[in-house]
């Protein structure tokens, strides 16, 4: 009854409660099979209410975490492991705060009725959650959410090169962590229309939301919202097209150096004009026990970037293309209501989503492809992240971004198709490759990964495909690596002077059908044993053959420490025997999907060794089997025609509550290499309906 009271004073329910509740009036949630939220309502404001009352019926605690969080205010509840994360919060709130008034109708109204949209439900469910989740949250904190994942320049300020380093390993060391994208023009379509696939490949934590929302005469668009906030990552589609992005790591950053004044303590010379040193102060409040403590921190920071170091009579400070970048909810908006590839190629001339490819199709049988990078146009030679620039005019530091019409895209190319895995730009199409010439130092080298290598392979020809053949490709359970190393591991161990268990083994892994299906057997062999030969020779030195230009789908291939392959091989038999008792398994015993009721075999596997169906795992259980914790997410395939035809599968459910029905209702459907069809349409919609109500209605 405290709690009851005490937020009824918070939301103060006399007066906001009305109002909340004509929102709430106003917007239905139609409830489909799955799970999936259909949110109708007369005005952007009101859907977006919706969609935050719905994903705090299915998500909880997650929806909130990432506002108090957005808030600067973790700290002060929960201790001093958020204190980084608060002082890094104060100043996003308050960039969001100074430039929230900037925003246009649309981009404000949407995270105006979010914000209703929580504080409704929490008003109405004053019980679920810890008292300190129960705060006023405005559209300011809605934005700030969105816009701490587009890490705004204050960022690079904390550990800028320790932390440049380890992201730029982590990115060329870790093939799993990215996506794929198809779009296939009409001439390469049974149907005559254009299709897209999504499949991101992320950690089944990273908070995907399914949801259709619909602004009749404004908005129709199905796709995902991340959970907490609007403006992360958007993909999906509407009544005339659809997109997707992978990941593609553009060079976004230039690290200056300005001689410091030896005149005046921090001051920089630059015009040959002295300036100072701008500083902001923050302060959180963190927990500390029963009691409180306060952290001070000051940022140093100048018009072009934050200061990163004072040292050497230097004053160096990093330049991003991601400073002040808040608009993205703008052109995200924007892109959601497009029509046609004009409107939608004019949002994203906007620049303010900085990178991420993106890969698009439409109802007018239009495939399109662009390296989205809002990439720097240098004054100056490129030498890399960390390296300096010494300069002493404005002018030598960089102001503004490679033409749009210079990044590089790719229109209704011959062949029919564009497709992407991450890797660089260049060979989108194999038919109409992208010339390595004249492109600047600052874009990245070309490069074609076992797994980009595969999904090529399965579409660079003269087939026409289906929907439904496009769902079913998609699911291609080919190791390529096995191509690439197989035969001579086989033949180096027969030819070794290795125990005869040893060449039995490989022996047995000789009958091995190449793939990571569920039944495959060998598949838990060769896995164990290429792990362990990259563990001994590195990432960089696994093949003799190094990837080649003038044959990019050939190369790499062959061992490149053949001794250290056989003995990884030896390794490798020697765990799984101690492990499982024996080295003869198939994968699906070892690899599972294990979510509530569900525990089944699994395939797929890591896109390093060229899996296209990409799916990690975690550490092994306790019966020494290893479940899904990331890989295929949320995946969709949509096709344009006169009615949208698409499929999807949430793996992990459109629910986090283990009580609920959709927390693992699409688990095995995702095991099964099944996708659930979509209903978009009115009918789709009436005919899958499982309940229709109005927020706050039980």
């Amino acid at each position: 009854m405290h709690r009851l009271l005490y937020t009824m004073i918070l939301f103060g329910i006399l007066g906001m409660g009305l109002a909340s509740q004509d929102y709430a009036e106003n917007v239905q949630i139609r409830r489909t099979a799955y799970g999936v939220p259909h949110i109708i309502g007369e005005n952007l404001e009101s859907v977006a209410f919706g969609l935050a009352y719905a994903q705090l019926e299915d998500r909880g605690e997650k929806v909130i975490l990432p506002l108090i969080r957005s808030k600067g205010v973790l700290a002060k509840y929960t201790g001093e492991e958020n204190i980084e994360s608060d002082l890094y919060a104060k100043l996003v709130q308050e960039y969001t705060r100074n430039t929230f008034h900037l925003l246009d109708r649309d981009t404000r109204d949407i995270l105006s009725g979010f914000a209703k949209g929580v504080n409704f439900y929490l008003e109405k469910h004053p019980e679920q959650f810890p008292s300190w989740y129960y705060q006023q949250y405005s559209a300011v904190d809605i934005a700030a959410a969105s816009n701490r994942s587009s890490r705004p320049s204050q960022y690079y300020a904390w550990d800028f090169l320790e932390k440049l380093e380890e992201r730029k390993k982590r990115e060329q060391a870790n093939d799993d962590a990215g996506s794929n994208v198809w779009a296939f023009a009409p001439e390469r379509t049974k149907s005559g229309h254009a299709i897209l696939m999504r499949n991101p490949h992320l950690s089944w934590e990273a908070g995907y939301y399914e949801a259709h929302i619909t602004v009749p005469g404004k908005i129709n668009f199905y796709g995902d919202f991340r959970i907490g906030g609007m403006f992360a990552i958007i993909c999906g589609f509407n009544d005339h097209l659809g997109w997707s992005t992978t990941n593609n790591y553009p060079d976004l950053e230039e690290v200056y150096a300005m001689k410091a004044d030896p005149a005046l303590p921090d001051h920089y010379l630059l015009d040959g004009i002295s300036h100072p040193i701008q500083r902001k102060q923050v302060v959180i409040e963190f927990k500390n026990g029963e009691g409180s403590g306060l952290v001070h921190k000051e940022w140093l920071y100048t018009p072009f970037g934050p200061v990163i170091d004072r040292s050497g009579g230097l004053i160096h400070i990093v330049k991003t293309a991601d400073w002040n970048n808040f608009r993205r909810g703008e052109q995200l908006v924007a892109m959601m209501k497009s029509k046609t590839l004009d409107e939608w190629t004019n949002a994203m001339k906007k620049r303010n989503i900085s990178a991420s490819n993106y890969t698009y199709a439409d109802d007018q049988g239009n495939i399109f492809y662009i390296w989205n990078a809002s990439i720097p146009k240098l004054p100056h030679e490129f030498h890399g992240d960390t390296t300096a620039h010494l300069v002493q005019k404005s002018s030598e530091i960089w102001n503004e971004y490679q033409d749009f019409n210079r990044i590089p895209q790719l229109l209704n190319p011959t062949g029919g198709y564009v497709q992407n895995c991450n890797d660089p730009f260049y060979f989108t199409n194999l038919k109409e490759p992208m010339s390595r010439e004249d492109q600047p130092d600052n874009y990245p080298k070309p490069l074609l990964r076992m797994r980009t290598q595969h999904s090529l392979s399965l579409i660079d020809n003269e087939l026409k495909f289906s929907l439904e053949d496009v769902v079913k490709m998609k699911h291609s359970m080919k190791v390529v690596a096995a191509e690439r190393f197989k035969e001579e591991l086989i033949q180096l161990v027969q030819d070794s002077k290795e125990k005869s268990q040893y060449k039995s083994a490989a022996q047995y892994l000789s009958d091995w059908d190449n793939t990571s299906a569920p039944n495959s057997e060998g598949s838990v062999l060769f896995n164990e044993w290429f792990w362990n030969y990259r563990s001994m020779v590195g990432h960089d030195s696994l093949f003799s053959d190094v990837w080649n230009w003038d044959h990019p789908m050939d190369t790499p291939t062959g061992i490149n420490f053949r001794d250290s392959a056989r003995k990884a091989f030896v390794m490798a038999v020697d765990t799984l025997m101690t492990r499982y008792g024996d080295f003869r398994m198939k994968w699906g015993v070892v690899y599972r999907v294990r979510r509530g009721e569900v525990d089944v075999p699994v395939g797929g596997g890591s896109g390093t060794l060229g899996n296209f169906r990409v799916i990690y795992f975690g550490p092994e259980e306790e019966d020494g089997k290893r479940k899904v914790i990331g890989g295929d997410g949320w995946v969709f395939a949509v096709e344009f025609g006169q009615k949208i035809k698409a499929y999807s599968v949430l793996a992990y459910g459109q629910s986090n509550n283990p009580e609920s029905p959709h927390f693992d209702d699409q688990a095995s459907l995702f095991a099964a290499n099944k996708m659930k069809r979509v209903a978009y349409s009115e009918d789709e919609i009436a005919s899958a309906l499982i309940r229709s109500y109005h927020p706050g209605q039980e």
